[in-house]
Parts: C-alpha cells; sequence; structure tokens
C-alpha cells in the first residue's frame, strides 16, 4: 500500500472528515449518522475463505477461493485504494492483555475509520499487525474472473491474516470480520470465542447473554443494576471472560429513552449511527423504518456509565440462550441441564429479524449453530464441546429465554414485554429459578417452571396464548421435527 495516501486522524478528525466528504451529516445529539446504501445488513451468502495448502478448516462448513484468485481479488483491490487514497487505524482486540492481538484496518471511508475507532481498542503504528483489514465498498468483484457470487465479496485468508471487503458500504462487515479471525485465533489457544453479552453484579457474579441479533443481548446487558463488560463478542479463558471488543454496536429501532436509557444517552457525539431517518431540525427518529429494520449504532464503551473499566472479569455464575422465537411455542423461561443446554447451543434457534441480513423483511426462523453461524471456522461441535467443559467445570446453571412472539406467534401478538424479561432475568441471577418446580418438556429438551410469582401464566403455557389449539399442536410438531433433523446434522460432525 502506498503509505502517502493514508491518513491517521483522531475520532474528532473523521468526523470533520467523512462530513467534508458527504458521507453523512451530524445529528441533533451530537452523533454522526450515514446511510450503508443498498445493502443494510450482513451478506454471508458472498462471504469466503481461501483455500491454501494444508488449510485445517472443514470444506463443508464455508465458500471457498482459491490461492491465486485471492491474490488477483487483492491485487486489484489494493489498486483501487491506492487509487482512492482513505483511512487507516492501527487498533487491537481481546481485553486481555495475555491475548491482545494487534488489527490494521485500511478503510476508503473516513466513516469506516471512525466505526472502528469506537469498537475496538487501540493500538499504535509501530505495533506489526497480527490481522489485516483492507475495506473498498466502491469497488465490485466481477464474479465471472474472481470467483465470486455476486459483485459483493468478503474473504477472509486465516493464513495470510488477511480480510478483504468490498461491494457493501455496511460497516458490520468490519466489525464480525475480526470476530470470525477470533474463532480461529482464541480456539487454537484453547479459549473459547462466543457471540454473547456480559455484564457484572455487585456480588462478582457474571451473567452471559447468547444470541442473534435482535434478541436483546445489548438491550439485557445494559442494565443500570449491573456493570457492562461488553454487549457482543466475548472470549472465555483459563481466567474468565472477557470484551473482545472496546464498544457497542446496538440496534436503535424504536429506540426510547424510557426503555432502553443506557443506550439512549450512549448515542452522543462521538457516535455512529447506520441508516437512521431524521428530521428537518436533525433530530433522530428511530421508529422511521425506510431505509431499514436494523437501524444500528456503534459508540466506546466510555459511553456507558456504568460499566466494568476492566472489561473482563471471572468465570460466568449465570448463562442464558436468547431466541427470538417467531413460532410462538417456546415458553418465556426454561431451565435447562447440562445436555439440554449442549443441544440448544448447537441449535442455536431464534429467528432472523428485518434487516440484519440481506433479504430479510419479516422474522424468519432460524438455526444459528452456537448462535454463531455465520462467524465460525471450525465445526460447531468444538465449540460445544468446549462450552460444555467449562460448564461442567464452574457448575454453570443455564437458561433459555423466549423474548419473541411467546403464545400465537409472529402477526398473532406481541412481542414478549422487555419489563418482564428484565424480571426474569433478575429471578436467574439471584437463583430464585434454581430452586422452582418444573415440568419437563422432553420433546423441546425443556424444563419449564410450573409458576413464578409475578409473572402471567399464557408466557409460561404457550399454548394457552393460541387461540387454535390445533394451530398451536401443529406449530409445536414442526418445531420438534426441525429441531430432531438439525441436531441429526451434528451427530457425526469430526472436531479438528
Amino acid at each position: 500500500m502506498n503509505q502517502k495516501q493514508w491518513q491517521r486522524l483522531t475520532p474528532v478528525e473523521l468526523v470533520e472528515e467523512a462530513v467534508r466528504n458527504q458521507e453523512g451529516v451530524l445529528l441533533s445529539n451530537g452523533a454522526f449518522a450515514a446511510e450503508t446504501g443498498k445493502f443494510t445488513g450482513r451478506s454471508p451468502k458472498d462471504k469466503y475463505f481461501v483455500d491454501y495448502e494444508g488449510c485445517p478448516l472443514p470444506r463443508d462448513e464455508h465458500q471457498w477461493l482459491s490461492d491465486s484468485q485471492f491474490d488477483n481479488l487483492f491485487e486489484k483491490v489494493q489498486h483501487h485504494l491506492n487509487r482512492t487514497g482513505g483511512y487507516v487505524f492501527d487498533g487491537a482486540v481481546n481485553q486481555d492483555e495475555k491475548y491482545r492481538v494487534p488489527v490494521r484496518f485500511y478503510t476508503q471511508y473516513a466513516w469506516h475509520n471512525l466505526f472502528v475507532q469506537r469498537l475496538f481498542l487501540h493500538g499504535t503504528p509501530e505495533s506489526k499487525p497480527t490481522y489485516t483489514v483492507y475495506s473498498a465498498p466502491s469497488f465490485e468483484a466481477d464474479p465471472e474472473e474472481d470467483g465470486t457470487r455476486s459483485s459483493t465479496f468478503i474473504v477472509v485468508h486465516t493464513a495470510r491474516k488477511i480480510v478483504l471487503i468490498g461491494g457493501t458500504e455496511y460497516a458490520g462487515e468490519l466489525k464480525k470480520s475480526i470476530f470470525t479471525l477470533m474463532h480461529h485465533h482464541l480456539a487454537e489457544q484453547d479459549v473459547m470465542p462466543m457471540h454473547c453479552s456480559a455484564s457484572l453484579g455487585e456480588r462478582g457474579d457474571v451473567a452471559l447473554f447468547f444470541g442473534l441479533s435482535g434478541t436483546g443481548k445489548t438491550t439485557l446487558s445494559t442494565d443500570p443494576k449491573r456493570k457492562l463488560i461488553g454487549d457482543d463478542e466475548h472470549g472465555w479463558g483459563a481466567e474468565g471472560v472477557f470484551n473482545m471488543e472496546n464498544g457497542c454496536y446496538a440496534k436503535t429501532i424504536d429506540l426510547s429513552e424510557d426503555k432502553e436509557p443506557e443506550i439512549y444517552r450512549a448515542i452522543k457525539f462521538g457516535a455512529v449511527l447506520e441508516n437512521v431517518r431524521y428530521d428537518k431540525d436533525r433530530n433522530p427518529d428511530y421508529s422511521d423504518r425506510t431505509l431499514t429494520e436494523n437501524t444500528r449504532t456503534a459508540y466506546p464503551l466510555t459511553h456507558i456509565p456504568n460499566r466494568e473499566e476492566k472489561a473482563y472479569a471471572g468465570h460466568p455464575t449465570s448463562i442464558i440462550f436468547l431466541s427470538a422465537d417467531a413460532s410462538g411455542v417456546l415458553p418465556a423461561v426454561s431451565r435447562l441441564n447440562p445436555e439440554d443446554a449442549r443441544k440448544h447451543y448447537l441449535l442455536g434457534y431464534t429467528s432472523k429479524l428485518a434487516g440484519t441480513e440481506r433479504g430479510v423483511i419479516h422474522p424468519e426462523s432460524t438455526f444459528s449453530a452456537c448462535f454463531a453461524a455465520p462467524f465460525l471456522t471450525d465445526v460447531p461441535v468444538r465449540y460445544a464441546n468446549m462450552l460444555m467443559d467449562r460448564i461442567d467445570e464452574h457448575d454453570v446453571p443455564v437458561y433459555l429465554l423466549s423474548t419473541g412472539w411467546v403464545g400465537g406467534g409472529y402477526g398473532n401478538t406481541k412481542r414478549m414485554p422487555l419489563q418482564l424479561t428484565r424480571e426474569l432475568v433478575n429471578r436467574i441471577l439471584s437463583g430464585e429459578l434454581n430452586e422452582v418446580d418444573t415440568i419437563r418438556d422432553g420433546e423441546l429438551s425443556l424444563n419449564v417452571p410450573v409458576s413464578i410469582a409475578g409473572i402471567p401464566t399464557q408466557y409460561l403455557r404457550p399454548e394457552l396464548g393460541f387461540k387454535d389449539v390445533d394451530e398451536y399442536q401443529r406449530k409445536r410438531a414442526e418445531l420438534v421435527k426441525s429441531f430432531e433433523l438439525t441436531l441429526r446434522g451434528f451427530e457425526a460432525a469430526p472436531v479438528l
């Protein structure tokens, strides 16, 4: 790369540069607002790994480009970026210094550089980067020549430790490319990479919230009564849990100060807003769905007053799986025994929510192994075994919460009330639900509480919320069958 073409700017300078380049605007709350064009979510079907000699990654789990295809595309990307110029950021990933990894980002857009500076630790230009990401949103691949399925590409070369991103302005690809690399890098050091949020209680108790986008990870971990460790990506090592990042990436659709005050107040100067519309006075309209349901904000952890300064803590004392169940069959809360936990972790059952991936308009039931399928590098069983070893060693209780449309399903009932979900989380973290009587649901691998004081019965007995009993039975049978078929696919999976 021609270093003369690249600027190293502070966040304040990047805001000025982005405004000057007409990449977006400043809003009344001080945040910088940008639009990401036709792609307002990730493009998992356009993600590739490079097949080099001796590559240990499982072939059936990924799409592939050859080494020569990578070299050709890399040369094109470098030529494009040398022509456009751009911005460089030397950052780092992993808050635990024992696992700290230097990362360098070359970004064509100033606001993309601001984005990664919000989310990652700051390193130094003198540090040689272990991984390098090249972001060229205005460059498009030639599928016939480059071996891609479209003009958009996210290409990961684990041996050369390079990521190429092109044909998309969605900034989330920058963040998730590093998360993907950490699934390989950390697992090789016997550290479990996790798609979860984490919070710390006054007693030193650590809670993990696993789930896909839109299930409530950020919302539930950002709690005025607990310190935030991180909202999305963590590692679990020999001494406990650490945040991989240094910021938060939260959904903003229908955000309000009443419901989520910490997140609402974190959106100020230095924060980035993606695809959020605004009025003539530049006031953000978080209810506007014109561009996408997947409106987002990125801000540094320093914007959250009630945070754990070190961004790491001890071993978890509670684990909560989150599912935005669109079928309405899952109860609001269930306790999982260890074998249940392994099954549900492998299943990663939830719903893709509108806008989080290209083409998703309404909630769609899906399975995402380890709640992180698009970011896994090895077979899911490897990560499931890592989790179970740690659950067993530290005797961690595991629960499943449905944050979806309990009792009726999407289109027939409202989504699970946030205040009730928070109350269930509080009961879990206090240990209260460890002692309640449960009913065994062997078909869905759940232990459902008979009753919980203050929680309406229909949230524990979803069948009561269906107007048609036959409809409930049909949806339940479909869910049970889909669980069985999905789990069958993991039975013979080899572990590298």
